[in-house]
């Protein structure tokens, strides 16, 4: 209901909206202003309520959706994977699942995901034996190191160069990353997605 409120200020690209959550954003503090009053503009007539307790405004960083999202970058909330980090191997194939579930969530973050996780979502079939092997059990620490050390993902600069990469080269998965040359490193926008090849 609240994106079909919103649909124009979404299109015009200084807002988003998931649920019930909105967030605003603006680079300058003159345009928020007049962003958050167009929002609660909008929210009086049809009698939309918000809670201040769970408004933030002008902050240059917010928590959202599990990520910590800035003008420039969007990095992985460690509050939000500290209790999957704590969680002991999984015992089960309804664990196992609850466990790749989680971090899946942050596939963009995470190098070589499809092939880090490959042995460990072969366990959730069910005409495989439920048993943690030495490669099993390092892939989940391994997974759980990668959350930990994931890096930041920076917004793409358009008139700047980009630079694919892509790895098709192991059987268990197939990857790509986007780069970008900014200032005078390289910076990492996304990890793609990594798909599972079957045998």
């Amino acid at each position: 209901m609240i994106d079909t409120i919103f649909q124009e200020e979404i299109l015009e690209g200084w807002m988003m909206v998931y649920i019930d959550d909105i967030i605003i954003y603006s680079e300058t503090w003159e345009n928020h202003v007049q962003y958050i009053d167009r929002v609660l503009s909008k929210c009086t007539p049809i009698n939309v309520k918000i809670s201040l307790k769970k408004c933030n405004f002008g902050q240059q960083e917010q928590l959202a959706l599990g990520h910590k999202v800035s003008g420039l970058s969007l990095a992985i909330d460690q509050n939000k994977v500290a209790e999957v980090l704590q969680k002991l191997l999984p015992k089960s194939i309804k664990e196992m699942q609850s466990f790749l579930g989680c971090v899946s969530y942050y596939t963009n973050n995470i190098k070589n995901f499809a092939h880090i996780t490959s042995s460990l979502y072969k366990l959730c079939s069910n005409d495989v034996v439920f048993e943690i092997t030495k490669e099993r059990r390092d892939a989940y620490e391994r997974i759980k190191h990668e959350l930990i050390n994931a890096p930041v993902l920076i917004l793409p600069e358009f008139e700047l160069p980009f630079n694919l990469y892509i790895d098709a080269a192991c059987s268990q998965g197939l990857g790509a990353a986007l780069h970008q040359r900014q200032i005078v490193d390289h910076r990492i926008i996304s990890h793609n997605h990594d798909y599972e090849v079957s045998n």
